[in-house]
């Protein structure tokens, strides 16, 4: 009988925590969420200012948004961590929420902002870049640059909703660079509108 592996640490534990943490946002009605799994504008002399720039990408508002970002995570992100290893995934994961925590708290202190999505399009796009050789930039990548992160320039200049196309970009942009690196380094509060990515 073959043994089951927990073939992608990374990817299965955020998860996981998601999972958790969205049960835990329903046992306390989302105080919990609005406390720790959401970032916006606070006190630089709150602490929990600091940690919310990272662990805002675990929190999610419903069973479909959690849904929507992991089913595709499970998807583009096994193969990544297997590419380039746990710690170097979980070190692209940690940019793309303290990138797109940071631009949230700067520029949008109306809003707050949760959910993992900046991360799937960083994924996606790293994923996108698998085929690159020295020298050449492979065509997968630009389709996908300009399937997904041109429909997110048009959905936030036409559509008004509660997603954020910033942080679906902002991933994107970090996902460039930091597969750039990767690839070219070596081995291959409750009222306030929550923004979901």
């Amino acid at each position: 009988m073959k043994k089951i592996r927990y073939n992608s640490p990374v990817i299965l534990t955020f998860a996981l925590l998601c999972l958790a943490i969205l049960g835990l946002d329903k046992l306390t009605a989302g105080a919990s969420t609005a406390r720790l799994f959401c970032v916006y504008r606070s006190s630089l002399r709150d602490p929990l200012t600091y940690p919310r720039f990272f662990l805002h990408v675990l929190g999610h508002s419903s069973m479909s948004h959690y849904m929507g970002n992991i089913l595709l995570m499970l998807v583009v992100g096994p193969p990544l961590e297997e590419r380039f290893g746990s710690k170097r995934l979980l070190l692209a994961m940690a940019v793309t929420a303290l990138s797109t925590g940071l631009v949230q708290f700067i520029f949008f202190p109306g809003s707050a902002l949760l959910g993992a999505s900046g991360i799937v399009f960083m994924l996606i796009v790293m994923l996108s870049m698998t085929g690159r050789s020295s020298g050449s930039i492979p065509l997968t990548m630009l389709v996908v640059l300009a399937l997904y992160l041109g429909q997110q320039v048009i959905d936030g200049i036409f559509t008004k909703d509660n997603i954020s196309q910033l942080t679906h970009i902002l991933g994107g942009v970090c996902g460039v660079i930091i597969g750039n690196v990767y690839y070219t380094g070596g081995r291959g509060s409750n009222s306030r509108r929550r923004y979901h990515s």
